[in-house]
């Protein structure tokens, strides 16, 4: 391939799937617009305390989808057609059997967990109802992600575009009927974020039941493809998700201590339009793997760098962009969560999303260095830079600069980590820019 259609097929990936994980990440988001219309901080409160949860379930999705995915590609790359059946045989059995997991623990857990995630009182009831349906649909969330990634590694980003777009569509029009004709609340509002995946997977269905299809479900194949593998080269998609889970978790803790419910409801406000930006991002990136990874399998080093520096420009321009639009929009944004009128929540959350989304720019570049590196089964420096963004330095600093500044420390926290990180991960790509990856 030359680099002209390179950077086409490049450019057809990358904007199918940030449109498609723009529409996705508005799962959330929605239940956040009309929790927060029905019921006002405390409900946003917990809709914040149950989103690690919803985050863990969507990482493991994503961990068996890119990972199967990428083993996928690799494999056209070198022509070898059989090992798709075997990586998407077992990212099925896998998402099946950790989805029955998390329904079963939903079904009879879901108010300690809440308990345990810091919801007290009414709060509690309200997280204990999102998070018992949230995670009863745990299968389909998780089968969703499995089928998407393979069906965009099979030649049909426009497809896998359509269900997540659908599927989002779908939870929006859902989240209004079940919260207020319906008057369900909560459970209204988690009754239609499950049955989102449902759709996008009724959607993806034509493809990967076709014959067309190059992946089927095959029981002898599945057994010939390494699992490890498939695991390692996933955990680089799964880390972000973990740790926006662990984030939110230390962050609500934090919060709580220093301001209250008021606080935990103003960060809901920013960290759920974090997830959008993020995903837009997030959604770049694995719209690069695919091609990536057939780049490397082919031994194609040329457009394996090209296809890396188109990441790293697109990336850029569309975090500064987004920053751009959130740092200028604060005060109306925050005003659209904020249905009580609620000066404090209100100051809170303008002031902390203008200092939160200077990240934007480290995070497009340490999502794209991640996915460049596993994409070519370079698993260790993709899970440095995941580990170190996603757990290692994150946390110790929300409490050094939580510490040091309160409540601006806390916001501080985000941009400060990816920075560093973002240090680090250009370093790796500027030692490794005349090496070629080995298998």
């Amino acid at each position: 391939m030359d680099k002209h259609s390179a950077k086409r097929e490049f450019a057809r990936y990358a904007s199918l799937n940030m449109l498609g994980m723009l529409g996705i990440s508005c799962y959330i988001l929605a239940d956040t617009f009309f929790i927060s219309r029905a019921t006002g901080a405390q409900g946003l409160a917990a809709l914040n305390l149950a989103l690690p949860v919803y985050s863990l379930i969507h990482g493991l999705g994503l961990m068996l989808g890119m990972g199967g995915g990428i083993r996928y590609s690799i494999g056209r790359g070198q022509g070898d057609k059989q090992s798709g059946d075997g990586a998407f045989t077992q990212a099925l059995c896998l998402a099946l059997f950790l989805g029955a997991l998390f329904s079963i623990t939903g079904l009879t857990f879901a108010r300690p967990l809440a308990q345990i995630l810091g919801a007290q009182g009414e709060v509690l009831q309200m997280s204990s109802s999102y998070l018992r349906v949230l995670m009863v649909f745990a299968p389909a969330f998780m089968l969703n992600d499995v089928f998407t990634c393979f069906v965009r590694n099979d030649g049909d980003p426009r497809r896998a575009m359509a269900a997540m777009l659908g599927g989002s569509l779908s939870n929006i029009l859902l989240d209004y009927i079940f919260i207020f004709p319906c008057g369900l609340g909560m459970f209204g509002a988690a009754l239609a974020t499950g049955a989102a995946p449902l759709i996008g997977i009724a959607i993806l269905s034509p493809h990967w039941l076709s014959k067309k299809s190059g992946f089927h479900f095959c029981w002898q194949e599945g057994k010939k493809a390494p699992l490890l593998q498939l695991v390692l080269l996933g955990i680089p998609s799964l880390v972000p998700e973990i740790s926006s889970g662990v984030v939110i978790a230390v962050f609500n803790t934090i919060l709580l201590s220093l301001q209250g419910d008021v606080a935990v409801a103003a960060y809901g406000v920013v960290a759920n339009l974090s997830l959008v930006a993020v995903a837009v991002l997030t959604g770049l990136s694995q719209g690069m793997q695919p091609i990536l990874s057939r780049a490397y399998g082919a031994r194609d080093k040329d457009n394996l760098r090209h296809i890396l520096f188109l990441g790293l420009i697109w990336s850029l321009a569309a975090a500064l962009l987004m920053e751009g639009v959130l740092t200028l929009g604060a005060q109306p944004l925050t005003g659209v969560f904020n249905s009580e009128g609620n000066a404090l929540l209100q100051q809170m959350a303008s002031f902390g999303l203008r200092l939160y989304f200077i990240a934007l720019s480290f995070v497009g570049i340490n999502t794209v260095a991640s996915t460049y590196f596993a994409a070519t089964q370079r698993a260790m420096p993709a899970h440095v830079i995941s580990l170190s963004r996603g757990l290692v330095l994150i946390v110790p600093m929300a409490f050094l600069l939580s510490k040091l500044w309160d409540l601006t420390g806390v916001w501080l926290t985000f941009p400060v980590t990816e920075g560093l990180v973002a240090l680090f991960s250009v370093t790796l790509l500027w030692k490794g820019r005349d090496s070629f990856p080995q298998e």
